[in-house]
């Protein structure tokens, strides 16, 4: 890395030789700098990275700005075949109000009707609704009672209906509302002294009802041809743990776990059974499963722009430009190249590696510093050595139609785990986080099935499964289809 000119590793390397020739140097000194020279490189290539160049945030770029939008040739406003939205007439309004018109004011003479003008105000009108179930009881001669049946779902003498708990989670669970603000909505707007223990209770009362829904999930995601997985760390009790995803277009599951690699994985139950194509973004116990795997180039992007910026690596930059290019010709082929130009771009892909190997060359067996083990690499090294051996993982959106050229799936669907985090800080215990998982797997499968959040919990409160679920081919039909 350079900076102001100054060539750091070179410079590093003098230093190293430097305290090498000098006898005289007592080993506690000896050994100070050297740790201090560990310590300079891993600060500097913190200097200058930030959502480009790097798995940063954007909130966390320095002196961020906003880039202005560039000026488009469109006209302003909506253009020419879109398809507009505006509110519309209700058909069957819920209240009629006729308005008449003031005769005392109107010049002397006859008038008829002739029709009227309409005009409709859509308001609302937040309430509660008690119900009073009175179960009539009869007696016969002998003094035997006989009640009527409640509905089900109807035990206590007083209790919350289903419309209170989808409120609730719905507002806890998918807007993300902390517990007090939530107790003051129903308090506040509807009369309701709702308690935080009741809102638990209910989010509680979800994830029970969404077992069957959690193992059916797991199948379907385990039987799919591609799959996106992705992790990230979240705070549980003040202890780092890890929050792990696998999901497709269609089909979603968070699950929590104290670790990061292959036991987390196997204890979610999807990846070990999983036989499609993995899509990731290079950690490596991802490569244990699945049958193939493609790689997210929006991360290799960013590396590559660090390595340009930072490194001064010419080839990176090359590599970038061509990773957009073969990206824009797969869209505008609609998901998959021709062979032969699939070929093509191979061919101009391994060249500008070849070209890296030069310019980036890999370290020499002369600087190895013990008889085992690998030579430390530069992070460009290892990047392009990445991009080498796993070439066909990198370019496998060229040829399979449902490969995308990155991992945003999953980072998509991941990323509310992330403003949860922001709002709440952390989740209190573990059995929190476990129902955060489940319900938002639920909501997010269903917003990709095309029901609301609102519907979902309605289901789901309502003791009914979405149709979807059952409109699914089952696991032991799509075994038998897969084996012939």
């Amino acid at each position: 890395m350079t900076i102001q000119n100054i060539n750091v590793e070179a410079t590093i390397e003098r230093v190293k030789t430097l305290i090498a020739e000098e006898e005289g140097m007592s080993p506690a000194l000896k050994a100070s700098l050297e740790v201090l020279l560990f310590l300079v490189p891993l600060l500097v290539n913190q200097l200058g990275l930030n959502s480009k160049n790097s798995s940063k945030p954007p909130s966390m770029d320095p002196n961020r700005k906003k880039e202005p939008k560039r000026q488009g040739t469109r006209k302003p406003g909506g253009q020419q075949g879109r398809i507009g939205t505006t509110l519309t007439p209700v058909p069957d309004p819920d209240e009629v109000k006729l308005l008449s018109v003031d005769r005392s004011v109107l010049p002397c003479g006859r008038y008829q009707e002739a029709g009227y003008e309409v005009r409709q105000v859509i308001d609302l009108n937040i309430s509660r609704v008690v119900t009073a179930y009175r179960a009539e009881i009869l007696k016969d001669q002998q003094g035997k009672r006989y009640v009527a049946p409640f509905p089900e779902g109807v035990t206590r003498p007083v209790q919350y209906g289903n419309g209170v708990k989808v409120n609730s989670v719905y507002m806890s669970q998918y807007q993300l509302v902390p517990y007090n603000r939530i107790e003051d909505h129903f308090l506040e707007q509807l009369r309701l002294p709702v308690s935080g223990g009741s809102i638990f209770n209910f989010n509680q009362e979800a994830y029970d009802r969404l077992e069957h829904f959690d193992q059916w999930v797991r199948k379907q995601l385990a039987l799919s041809a591609v799959l996106h997985a992705d992790e990230t760390g979240v705070n549980i009790g003040g202890k780092l743990h890890w929050l792990h995803s696998a999901s497709n277009a269609e089909w979603t599951c968070f699950f929590p776990h104290a670790k990061r690699g292959n036991e987390a994985m196997d204890a979610m139950g999807i990846l070990p059974t999983f036989h499609g194509i993995l899509c990731h973004d290079h950690w490596k116990p991802y490569f244990t499963y699945g049958i193939l795997h493609a790689l997210c180039n929006a991360h290799h992007l960013r590396e590559l722009e660090r390595a340009f910026e930072q490194d001064k690596q010419q080839w990176a930059a090359k590599m970038s430009d061509l990773l957009k290019e073969i990206n824009k010709a797969v869209l505008d082929a609609s998901g998959v190249l021709p062979s032969a130009v699939s070929k093509r771009y191979r061919t101009r892909y391994r060249k500008v590696l070849a070209e890296a190997d030069i310019e980036c060359p890999a370290p020499k067996e002369a600087k190895r510093q013990g008889s085992r083990g690998r030579i430390p690499r530069s992070k460009a090294r290892n990047l392009l050595e990445r991009l080498r051996d796993h070439e066909n993982d990198v370019l496998r959106f060229m040829d399979e139609p449902d490969v995308p050229f990155s991992n945003n799936q999953a980072e998509n669907d991941i990323r509310m785990t992330k403003v949860q985090q922001k709002i709440s800080g952390c989740f209190r215990s573990f059995e929190g986080a476990q129902i955060f998982c489940r319900i938002r797997s639920y909501l997010s499968t269903c917003r990709k099935q095309g029901i609301t959040a609102t519907d979902a919990l309605t289901l789901l409160f309502d003791g009914k499964s979405p149709e979807f679920m059952s409109s699914r081919p089952s696991v032991e039909t799509m075994n038998v289809l897969r084996a012939e």
